[in-house]
C-alpha cells in the first residue's frame, strides 16, 4: 500500500485528509503537533492514522502534502530535504506560490515538488471546522516545477477528482501570485483597512449587508496573513497602488462636485460588475485569463 502524508491538520489539511480517505491504494497519515489536534482528528477519523513525527514518515511517503503556514512549509522543505523518498511527489496548499517554489529548489533531483493552491476555505480555522466536502466544485490551481513529471501531474488530477474539485488549472507561480494579489489579498487589505477605522464601533448596530460583505474577511489570522502579504509584496503593492489611484479619483470627483465624472466612474464599474456576473452565470470559467489547463 502506498502512503500519503498530510503535514498539518488544520482546516485545509484536515479537510484534505478526510477527502483523501479511500483514494486508490493509498493510506492517509496525518501529522499533528499538539495533543489537542491529535485527539480531535482521531475522534473525527480524519486520517487512517496519526503521528507527531512527520520526519519519520518521509522515507516511506509516496505523496507529501504540506499544509502549514508559508514559513512552516518553507522551513519543512529546508529541514527535511534529504529525508524525502526518491521519486515522491510533494505539494503544498500555500496561497503564495513563487516564494514556495523558490524554496523547493533545495530538494534533491528525483523529488518532484508541484505548487498547489486549493481555492477553498472558511472564515474559521482548525480541525474542528474541517470537512471532506470543503473542496466540492472549487478550483485546484497547480504550478508545476521545471522537472515535474506527467505521471505526477496525472496523479494530482486524480486526487483533485477524488476530492471533488470542480477543475484543475495549471499556470505559472508568477501568474498565480498576480491574480491572487488582486482577487484575494487586495480584498483582505480593504477589509482590514475598513475595520481599522476609529469609527468602527461608533457605527455598531447600523452595519448593512454591504458593510458585512466588505469586512467579512477582516477576522483573519494576523500571523499567517502577514506572511502571505510579505511573500507576495511586489504583486500586492502594485494592485494596492492602483486601488489608491482609483480611490483618489473618486474622492476628487466628489470633492469637486463633478457629478458627471462621478456618474461615469460608477457606470463604468457597474457595467463591468454586471458583465463578470453574466459570464459566471453562463459558465465561463477562469481558464482563459488565469492560465492553461
Amino acid at each position: 500500500m502506498r502512503k500519503i502524508l498530510v503535514v498539518g491538520l488544520g482546516l485545509i489539511g484536515g479537510s484534505l485528509a478526510m477527502a483523501l480517505r479511500g483514494f486508490e491504494d493509498f493510506e492517509v497519515v496525518g501529522a499533528v503537533r499538539s495533543q489537542a489536534t491529535h485527539d480531535k482528528a482521531a475522534a473525527r477519523h480524519a486520517a487512517d492514522w496519526l503521528t507527531f513525527y512527520p520526519a519519520d514518515e518521509l522515507p516511506g511517503a509516496d505523496v507529501v502534502i504540506l499544509c502549514q503556514d508559508p514559513a512552516g512549509i518553507i522551513g519543512f522543505l529546508q529541514e527535511h530535504r534529504d529525508r524525502f523518498k526518491a521519486g515522491c511527489l510533494i505539494w503544498d496548499v500555500c496561497g503564495v506560490k513563487t516564494a514556495v517554489m523558490e524554496a523547493a529548489q533545495c530538494l534533491p533531483a528525483g523529488v518532484d515538488f508541484i505548487g498547489c493552491h486549493p481555492m477553498a476555505g472558511k472564515e474559521v480555522s482548525g480541525i474542528d471546522n474541517a470537512e471532506a466536502g470543503l473542496f466540492r466544485n472549487t478550483h485546484f490551481i497547480v504550478t508545476p516545477g521545471p522537472h515535474s513529471t506527467p505521471e505526477h501531474l496525472a496523479l494530482l488530477r486524480r486526487i483533485a477528482a477524488h476530492c471533488r474539485f470542480g477543475d484543475v488549472i495549471e499556470t505559472t507561480p508568477e501568474r498565480h501570485d498576480q491574480m491572487i494579489a488582486y482577487t484575494s489579498q487586495l480584498m483582505h487589505v480593504i477589509a482590514v483597512s475598513v475595520c481599522a477605522d476609529e469609527g468602527l464601533f461608533s457605527c455598531k448596530g447600523f452595519e448593512g449587508g454591504s458593510f458585512r460583505d466588505c469586512t467579512r474577511v477582516a477576522a483573519l489570522d494576523p500571523a499567517m496573513w502577514t506572511q502571505l502579504f510579505s511573500l507576495n509584496a511586489p504583486a500586492l503593492c502594485q494592485v494596492v497602488e492602483a486601488l489608491e489611484g482609483r480611490l483618489r479619483q473618486c474622492r476628487e470627483a466628489i470633492e469637486a462636485g463633478d457629478r458627471e465624472g462621478l456618474r461615469s466612474m460608477l457606470a463604468y464599474a457597474s457595467e463591468r460588475k454586471k458583465q463578470i456576473d453574466l459570464e459566471r452565470v453562463r459558465g465561463d470559467d477562469v481558464r482563459p485569463s488565469f492560465g492553461n489547463s
